[in-house]
């Protein structure tokens, strides 16, 4: 149940017609892993802390660097040196106490991915190496847990919502062997695409339709032109292809 000072923290949104106290409450009994407090992050955990996802689980094995504050608006200039998993949570507390954020100042790998993921309704894909993100991309298809990605360089970025056998994985359109890593990104950037990814988020949480899946949306900010593509199962993927020839799902 929501308590009177709840409903008044919540009382904008829930004004609107999709989203009654019933849909409030859905989303304080809901578990988000959100794997990066950088750029993505920061918009991600800010939004889905306001509102009122009710356990963030944060991680990221990075402490605060003055070269991260033109991006990364959860931390602050007195926070360099400081664990960001201790910056984001004293940030989206700060925000909303009626909320649970759990911390994990860990790098993810192949032996640790699973466990850290834990028991979660959905992972949101906020890191800056591919490496990482296959690693969440195999849990994602193996443990049947929705993932939203996105990915950003200088003026743009793409988002899709995956959840196979119902959409592909990331590797069935990004190949490792493709990849290339880009550092240079306007700061507002990353700010745009993960409050898509909150939204994202917020609509598959609460049962809201419209989540993107099967397509890869493309934000072009010198433009401003937004862009969307059908992605397709790859069947000789190697992350998810066994799931496309007659299995219910993972």
């Amino acid at each position: 149940m929501l308590s009177e000072k709840e409903i008044q923290f919540y009382s904008r949104q829930l004004g609107i017609p999709l989203w009654d106290p019933g849909v409030q409450e859905r989303l304080k009994t809901s578990r988000v892993f959100v794997a990066g407090a950088g750029g993505l992050g920061s918009a991600v955990i800010y939004y889905l802390a306001s509102a009122g996802v009710g356990t963030i689980t944060i991680c990221d094995s990075d402490k605060v660097e003055i070269s991260n504050l033109n991006r990364q608006i959860l931390h602050r200039y007195e926070h360099i040196g400081m664990k960001k998993t201790d910056s984001a949570r004293i940030a989206a507390t700060g925000l909303n106490p009626f909320i649970s954020i759990q911390t994990l100042p860990i790098k993810i790998d192949k032996a640790n991915a699973g466990e850290i993921v834990g028991d979660t309704d959905l992972i949101i894909d906020c890191l800056d190496n591919f490496e990482a993100r296959f690693i969440l991309n195999a849990v994602s298809v193996n443990r049947g847990i929705p993932m939203i990605h996105a990915g950003v360089s200088e003026f743009q970025g793409q988002i899709t919502f995956l959840h196979p056998p119902a959409t592909p994985c990331l590797a069935c359109f990004i190949k490792k062997d493709t990849v290339t890593q880009h550092n240079r990104v306007a700061g507002m950037t990353p700010g745009i695409l993960g409050t898509m990814q909150a939204l994202e988020a917020i609509k598959y949480l609460t049962g809201i339709d419209g989540c993107m899946k099967n397509r890869l949306l493309f934000w072009d900010g010198l433009t401003m032109r937004l862009e969307s593509i059908l992605i397709k199962h790859d069947p000789k993927c190697s992350v998810c292809g066994k799931f496309h020839d007659g299995a219910s799902g993972p």
